[in-house]
């Protein structure tokens, strides 16, 4: 595990890191402000706002960390520290997974947004997907004393569970090629995701 600890650590995080940045980058409006939910030391938002100097980022983490690149708050996991409507957009990047009531996190982020949700986590679909994800979150998250509860979802619970919170997919990204080759064909695949969300208009 040192090995693949370093190697995540050295290669794989900052090409994450990159990517995802990207990714997320175009998806949020001008002149937002975002709370990233389970920001860890920042270096995610950090690499977003370096291309969209327009946004403004303030992270929440249940295990703050003493040195971030953001402004970080602590929470409880459970209940966002700030008042309805407070935000542009809320981000998840590969926190929903994590926690132990998912759906309590997603009410709390359209409590609190009001606009955007952007999600990116994981994908419990296809062959092996089960170990795969567990090996990737082991390598990435175990050194940090993240817990890891193994909650991955099907595409449909994904899509039942926005559905029942009145969210509407605007925009979803499949394939996000996080990893290099030839690591892409094993932790890639149809194993990660990037949806873009708003509340549906009732009429």
């Amino acid at each position: 595990m040192k090995l693949l600890d370093a190697l995540h650590g050295s290669y794989v995080h900052p090409r994450r890191v990159r990517l995802l940045s990207r990714a997320l980058a175009e998806l949020i409006p001008e002149d937002a402000l975002v709370l990233d939910v389970g920001c860890g030391d920042g270096s995610l938002a950090e690499a977003i706002h370096e291309q969209r100097s327009d946004v403004r980022i303030h992270g929440i983490d249940v295990l703050a960390r003493s040195q971030t690149r953001i402004l970080v708050t602590p929470f409880d996991g459970l209940r966002f520290p700030f008042f309805d409507n407070s935000f542009d957009v809320v981000t998840f990047v590969d926190v929903l997974h994590h926690a132990t009531d998912p759906l309590r996190l997603l009410k709390e982020a359209k409590r609190v947004v009001r606009g955007t949700i952007l999600v990116k986590d994981h994908l419990l679909d296809g062959l092996g997907a089960n170990v795969t994800l567990r090996l990737m979150d082991q390598v990435g998250n175990r050194r940090f004393g993240v817990d890891i509860p193994h909650n991955y979802w099907t595409p449909r619970r994904w899509q039942e569970t926005f559905d029942s919170l009145g969210l509407r997919i605007d925009t979803w990204k499949p394939r996000l090629a996080l990893y290099p080759r030839p690591a892409t064909w094993l932790f890639d695949r149809s194993l990660h995701f990037v949806a873009r969300l708003n509340p549906r208009v009732t009429e």
